[in-house]
């Protein structure tokens, strides 16, 4: 599976991968909305999932590669829910970029070829995307992307006392 851009490649993911995915998945920064920064065993078998998922589905949360300098830069793509929500199952939409590639737009890029892949060559009815209420620059992308507000909830795996538990859920029916 490739997905290409004006200036990204999604594509499976290499071994190559393992490290960039390492550093920027314990990167604080980065990891600011997820309940805790990865560990390098975290990271891999987090790689080794979505890999796997790619394989068995014929999509799913891709690497992320900059055309111009061959530089991983994130991953972002397409993931099946099957459990653990309220909502599922449903196919999600989601991104983690490294911190030299915030703000350029890249998200919003590599999510919008994805939305397209999802709904002109998979035939998925609806994409949606969550996070922490607190992560207002996700919920940008989300909005840039024409994803509506559908509601909150308290996320089943974060605790309740944390100001990450608090969620919210976009939706997409199609895209242009």
């Amino acid at each position: 599976m490739q997905i290409q851009t004006d200036r990204l490649f999604l594509r499976q993911w290499s071994e190559e991968d393992r490290r960039p995915f390492q550093a920027m998945s314990s990167d604080p920064d980065v990891m600011r909305y997820f309940p805790k920064p990865l560990s390098a065993n975290e990271a891999d078998d987090l790689v080794l999932r979505l890999s796997d998922e790619i394989e068995q589905l014929g999509f799913g949360v891709c690497a992320v590669e900059c055309r111009e300098t061959k530089e991983f830069i994130g991953c972002v793509g397409l993931h099946k829910l099957v459990d653990q929500y309220d909502f599922a199952p449903c196919v999600e939409i989601a991104w983690r970029l490294a911190k030299p590639a915030w703000g350029q737009g890249y998200a919003t890029e590599a999510a919008s070829a994805s939305l397209k892949h999802a709904f002109t060559e998979l035939a998925i009815d609806e994409v949606v995307a969550l996070t922490a209420r607190v992560n207002l620059p996700s919920q940008k992308v989300m909005k840039r992307l024409g994803m509506d507000f559908s509601h909150s909830f308290e996320h089943p795996a974060i605790e309740k006392e944390s100001e990450l538990c608090d969620h919210v859920l976009y939706t997409i029916r199609s895209y242009n």
